[in-house]
């Protein structure tokens, strides 16, 4: 594997997990905690992400071999999620495919949100974990690669929220809206790329 695909799929995990879009909700979820339960409440979302897509790196493919999907069929339905997704990112909106508001307004009872809604589906939605086996490969160096990819998503999950209060301060609402929407772009990329490849391999008279 190039340099260069690496760092596409590192890219396409960061915009697609999207912690900036994460903020808003992070900080009215965590509006009563003090400063240790916060940060407790970090790590646990944080290492849940990392493990959700991790286990959708390694058991993923067995998963679709289980249920008789095939990988091409997979990369077009995930595509299409992607694309939605990236369409409500460039309107500055949470896709109801992450979390429904009925959700997020649940959350707000709920004595431990650091697993669900916050690790999951807030960061580690159905996106996520379908460009997570997406990504994947039988390749052992590619796995590998992946995988330490994931982790350093997790991290940098966690260091965006550490400093949630700060991050929205200096940017503001406008600030977050636009880096929102410049992600959303370039997910619905990544969402074409997917579609277009499943469609080559499912349909060759496309080449």
């Amino acid at each position: 594997m190039s340099w260069h695909e690496a760092l596409k799929m590192f890219v396409g995990l960061v915009v697609i997990i999207d912690p900036l879009l994460s903020l808003p909700t992070f900080i009215t979820l965590t509006e009563g905690m003090n400063n240790r339960d916060r940060s407790t409440c970090i790590r646990r979302a944080s290492l849940t992400v990392g493990i959700v897509l991790s286990v959708a790196v390694l058991l993923g493919q067995q998963i679709l071999d289980l249920l008789a999907i095939s990988m091409p069929a997979f990369r077009i339905a995930g595509g299409l999620l992607i694309l939605m997704m990236a369409l409500s990112m460039m309107h500055a909106r949470r896709s109801a495919t992450q979390a429904t508001e009925e959700e997020s307004s649940e959350a707000l009872d709920k004595e431990d949100i650091s697993v669900v809604p916050l690790g999951v589906p807030l960061l580690a939605g159905p996106g996520a974990i379908s460009t997570a086996i997406i990504d994947s490969h039988h390749n052992l160096q590619i796995t590998a690669i992946l995988l330490f990819e994931i982790w350093l998503v997790a991290g940098l999950v966690m260091l965006i929220l550490q400093f949630a209060q700060g991050i929205r301060q200096s940017l503001g609402n406008t600030g977050l809206n636009i880096a929102t929407r410049l992600m959303g772009l370039m997910l619905a990329a990544i969402a074409i790329e997917f579609m277009v490849g499943g469609l080559r391999t499912m349909l060759p008279g496309l080449n």
